[in-house]
């Protein structure tokens, strides 16, 4: 029977108003008190002139343009002349001068992921409320996470909700407790451990504080000055182990297209690329959401874990293990035969399966499935986590072949034994069409997530690096069209 899958008349393109207002410092400390100096021999109607002109013009695109400026203010403030105590438009004045927007989407809007919403009240018969996560991309290829959301009818028909044109970051603080064990054995992973990370953590409790941790450090440094490279080296690595896990929490207020995760600790400075999230259930039918995602600093990634319970707060923690080196991981929405499954990649090639009882380490690897046809002949990968049905999990596929074109396929997995494929697409489910061939990077469908609803399988996927669409296809006609292995 013929396949029949729709491409729904949905665009969700990029937005070049949908501005963030962010730090613009120099990097050369002269420039930097040249800008203070210019602002602090201002005339002070002048100054207040100036900061009118600024909050008239900007205050209307962002929700918190004052408390921004006086973060930037602050980011610079050592630089002040000493006994110098500016004014509060002074103030607000220099943190202007040290801040510029920044257009989140204005390359593109692309990889989707799609989950259901939190909330699930006041919907008709049939319908889901959802939240798709789409990965945004500025000036310098900075990526980051932002949202859409909306309702998915009983045919699989898509309705999306206005997207706020005002956006924001949320309040960030690092994690309240670290865990002593698991901190040190990311720091054994990373080949750190030593006489001075000993010394540190000696002095630690088994669940402890990232002011705790920086106390100590400073005691080190205190009692062992100067300090060899070495130890420096390992005492900055400690910090940055730390940096990498923390919390971020937005206002109730800011509606979820409103929201965006950017980046914030130095290994993702770069960008957080293709979050794959999953509404997780645990065993006892409690659940909430995660992520996987991947920190970019420039130079390396950082595999990293996203955990939330109502999209507000969102907990941010490293990924540890010889397993999760590389990119493409998706997490199974629960355990299987007492353990966390999850699809990876390990070589760039192939798609790999690997087990673990604990979510935040992951050493061991095994191949799961290799190309076998023209359309995946240079690589394959997952398109998101792993759809439960009766009869299988349903893995959605990207195959890259001939002219660096990605399709999507499908494969199906045991229920109870995931590390056996049971049956696959022969043909791609899904490859660009004329209108979806051309944009940042040609030639490409992708997808981080899709689910399933009513029996329909709704998959959002970007096209070209630049832009998302939606289409859905029957399941049950999907699991008909499998090749049996």
């Amino acid at each position: 029977m013929a396949l029949e899958l729709v491409r729904h008349d949905i665009d969700i393109s990029r937005d070049t108003a949908r501005v963030l207002a962010r730090p613009h410092i120099p990097g050369n400390p002269a420039r930097i008190r040249n800008i203070i100096d210019r602002v602090l021999k201002l005339p002070l109607p002048a100054v207040r002139y100036e900061v009118d002109k600024v909050m008239n013009e900007f205050s209307w695109r962002h929700h918190r343009i004052e408390c921004v400026l006086l973060s930037n203010f602050d980011a610079v403030r050592n630089y002040f002349p000493e006994n110098i105590c500016p004014s509060p438009e002074q103030r607000l004045l220099i943190g202007a001068c040290f801040t510029m927007e920044y257009a989140i989407e204005s390359a593109a809007l692309f990889n989707p992921a799609i989950v259901p919403h939190p909330d699930q009240t006041g919907l008709k018969s049939g319908q889901l409320r959802f939240i798709m996560s789409l990965r945004a991309t500025g000036e310098g290829h900075i990526s980051s996470i932002v949202f859409r959301s909306g309702i998915i009818g009983p045919d699989g028909s898509l309705a999306l909700n206005p997207t706020s044109k005002i956006i924001d970051t949320p309040d960030l603080q690092l994690n309240s407790t670290y865990e002593k064990h698991l901190f040190e054995l990311k720091l054994n992973e990373m080949r750190v451990c030593s006489e001075t990370t000993a010394w540190v953590l000696s002095r630690l409790n088994e669940f402890f504080s990232f002011e705790e941790l920086m106390r100590c450090i400073a005691c080190f440094r205190a009692q062992f000055r100067p300090a060899a490279a070495n130890q420096t080296e390992c005492l900055h690595l400690m910090e940055w182990l730390a940096r990498s896990n923390y919390e971020t929490r937005f206002s109730p207020s800011i509606p979820i297209s409103g929201r965006v995760v950017f980046p914030v600790s130095e290994n993702e400075s770069s960008g957080i690329e293709d979050a794959r999230f999953v509404k997780f259930y645990e065993d006892s039918g409690e659940s909430r959401y995660y992520a996987t995602y991947t920190a970019y600093n420039g130079h390396s990634i950082l595999p990293q874990l996203i955990e939330t319970s109502d999209f507000e707060t969102f907990r941010i923690i490293t990924m540890n293990g010889k397993a999760v080196q590389n990119k493409g991981m998706a997490l199974f929405p629960r355990r299987i035969n007492g353990q966390y499954a999850m699809l990876s990649r390990q070589d760039g090639e192939n798609n790999y399966i690997m087990f673990s009882d604990h979510m935040h380490f992951w050493q061991k690897a095994q191949l799961l499935q290799y190309p076998e046809s023209t359309w995946e002949f240079v690589q394959i990968g997952n398109c998101g986590s792993p759809l439960e049905t009766d009869e299988g999990w349903l893995v959605l596929t990207h195959g890259v072949g001939p002219m660096r074109k990605y399709s999507i396929g499908a494969i199906l997995l045991d229920l109870e034994a995931p590390a056996r494929i049971i049956a696959r697409l022969d043909e791609p489910l899904m490859t660009p069409q004329e209108d979806e061939r051309e944009g940042y990077v040609p030639n490409v469908l992708y997808s981080c997530g899709a689910l399933i609803h009513n029996g329909q399988l709704i998959l959002p996927y970007a096209m070209s690096d630049i832009r998302t669409r939606v289409a859905t296809v029957s399941v049950e006609n999907l699991l008909r069209s499998m090749s049996r292995c």
